[in-house]
C-alpha cells in the first residue's frame, strides 16, 4: 500500500468513533489557491465514496453467506468514509457537489453490473475498484496542506481500502 510504513492503522474498525470535541473548524486562513485544492480533493473523495457505497450495496444478495456479510461490512465502512468526507467538507466550509447524484448511479451500475456476472466479477471489481481508489488517495494526499486530524482520516480510510483489497483477494484465492 502507499501509506509509510510508520502509520499503522486497523481496518477491523468499521466506524470509528467521532465525539464532539474532534468537530472543529478548519481551513478558515487558507488561500484562494489552497482553499480550492481543498474543496477539489474533499469533494472528489466524498463523491467517489459515495459510487463506493453503492457499489457495495447492489452487489449484495440474499444469501446467507461469508461473502454477502463482508459486502454488507464493506458497505458500512464505505458509508463512514462518505460521512467522514461530509464532515470535513463542512468543517472546512464547504457543500458537497451538487452532481455528486451521477457518483450514485456510477456505484449502481458497477455494483449491479458485477452482480449480474457472478461471484468472480463481484470480487474483481472489488479489487479493482479498491486498488483504484488507494492510488487515487495517495495522489489526493498530496493535493492539499492537510490539517493533522483531516490527514489522519484520509490515511485510515485509504488503509481500509487496503483491507477491502486483501479480503476481496482472499476470497478471489479460495474460488480458485
Amino acid at each position: 500500500m502507499t501509506e509509510p510504513d510508520f502509520i499503522q492503522y486497523d481496518v477491523s474498525i468499521i466506524r470509528p468513533a467521532v465525539t464532539h470535541e474532534q468537530i472543529a473548524f478548519r481551513g478558515r486562513d487558507l488561500s484562494s489557491t489552497e482553499r480550492a485544492k481543498v474543496k477539489k480533493a474533499l469533494r472528489t473523495l466524498h463523491s467517489l465514496e459515495i459510487m463506493a457505497v453503492n457499489t457495495y450495496r447492489f452487489q449484495i444478495t440474499r444469501r446467507d453467506e461469508a461473502l454477502n456479510r463482508d459486502l454488507i461490512a464493506a458497505m458500512c465502512n464505505e458509508m463512514t468514509h462518505m460521512q467522514d468526507f461530509a464532515v470535513k467538507l463542512y468543517e472546512y466550509g464547504l457543500r458537497p457537489s451538487l452532481f455528486r447524484w451521477a457518483w450514485w448511479l456510477v456505484g449502481f451500475a458497477i455494483g449491479f453490473g458485477s452482480r449480474l456476472m457472478g461471484k468472480t466479477a463481484i470480487l474483481k471489481t472489488g479489487v479493482f475498484v479498491e486498488t483504484k481508489a488507494v492510488h487515487h488517495y495517495a495522489e489526493l494526499l498530496n493535493a492539499a496542506d492537510w490539517d493533522e486530524a483531516t490527514r489522519r482520516v484520509i490515511e485510515k480510510d485509504q488503509a481500509d481500502e487496503g483491507g477491502h483489497i486483501q479480503t476481496w483477494s482472499r476470497y478471489l484465492s479460495e474460488l480458485s
